[in-house]
């Protein structure tokens, strides 16, 4: 079976791209024309494959030709940007401003607090102290009762129920 012969044509585009194009010329008549419709589709190869390393650049990434430092554009794109970090700058001073007031009125919250468990504190100790002088005023006054022999009834006694 024969090989059909290929002619390449290369151009370059606008963007530095190589287009290689081939052209199918079928030598024999039992290629279908399917196959040779496919082998016209045109390849895109860079022109320089060592200057991109197959890979675009992002716009933000391409080098821009260096703007005259005289120029209207020059000014503007200056002037835009002078405003935008004095913007950052105030911002970044107003957050630590408004961090700082935070963590004085944390501070002073803080001291209220621990001012609060101290009093809190020194009220339970005269409410225990309260308690327990109570309690023991309680057992003081409360005798348990004596039985014949001298000793005291076993709790839960069920001897005088009347059963």
């Amino acid at each position: 079976m024969s090989r059909p012969s290929q002619a390449k044509l290369t151009t370059s585009d606008h963007n530095g791209v190589s287009v290689i194009q081939s052209q199918a010329h079928a030598t024999s008549s039992s290629l279908p024309a399917a196959v040779a419709g496919l082998q016209q589709v045109p390849q895109l190869v860079p022109a320089d494959p060592s200057t991109t390393g197959g890979k675009a650049l992002p716009p933000s990434k391409m080098k821009k030709p260096p703007a005259d430092k005289d120029s209207d554009e020059y000014r503007q794109r200056r002037e835009r940007n002078n405003l935008a970090v004095k913007k950052s700058r105030m911002r970044s001073k107003q957050k630590a401003m408004d961090t700082q007031q935070r963590v004085n009125e944390l501070k002073e919250e803080n001291e209220r607090l621990e001012a609060k468990i101290k009093l809190l504190s020194k009220e339970l100790s005269v409410l225990k102290d309260l308690f327990l002088e109570h309690a023991h005023n309680l057992a003081d006054n409360v005798q348990p009762p004596t039985g014949a022999d001298g000793s005291s009834p076993a709790p839960n006694s069920t001897a005088t129920n009347g059963q």
